[in-house]
């Protein structure tokens, strides 16, 4: 298990980064992480610049010490922060959000474009503010390069807002957070044509 977890870390991040990756998994408490398979029946594969990138959908293990992570260079603490925006505690994804932060490296694009088509509206709202003029034409290069995940990504944002928003806090899906910030995005992509 640990092993197979390594491996598909590996593949979650561009090649140009493997060595600054192998450092993130060595603090990385995949020991510690349950028995079961979610990497293998759960990987979101996407194209990042030619190269395609199988991510995993939910990481299960815990968060390293503090003293570990502050031993990390700033590119692998942003790697660290990608990878626990995949955890399955919708809180460690928010924490790490906001210390990711506004993000100009191309390769965070697939780990927090993928928080819009999931269903936490306050990570949501932090993602929104994070998409700014500086970088939403990165953005924007990302959906031209995987249209049909974007494409299911917005699908995901109508169906989280019909499920758990629409009867309660946004009865019109134009009000809707995440569809807010899907339409910045593709009305951006529209610009960059």
């Amino acid at each position: 298990m640990e092993q197979i977890s390594k491996n598909i870390l590996l593949h979650a991040f561009p090649a140009s980064l493997t060595k600054e990756v192998l450092a993130v998994i060595q603090i990385l408490p995949l020991h510690a992480a349950p028995e079961r398979d979610f990497f293998l029946s759960t990987l979101l594969t996407v194209r990042l610049e030619g190269e395609m990138l199988t991510i995993p959908y939910r990481v299960y293990f815990e968060e390293p010490a503090a003293t570990a992570i502050n031993q990390l260079t700033v590119i692998q603490q942003k790697i660290l922060h990608c990878i626990y925006l995949r955890h399955h505690n919708g809180f460690v994804r928010q924490r790490r959000l906001e210390q990711l932060g506004e993000s100009h490296e191309y390769w965070t694009i697939p780990y927090t474009l993928q928080l819009l088509g999931e269903y936490v509206c306050p990570i949501i709202v932090i993602l929104d503010k994070l998409i700014t003029a500086d970088n939403i034409e990165s953005y924007c290069r990302f959906i031209k390069e995987n249209p049909r995940y974007w494409q299911q990504t917005q699908s995901r944002v109508v169906s989280y807002w019909h499920e758990y928003y629409r009867h309660r806090q946004f009865p019109a899906l134009k009000d809707y957070p995440g569809q807010q910030l899907a339409d910045r995005i593709s009305n951006a992509d529209h610009g960059f044509l």
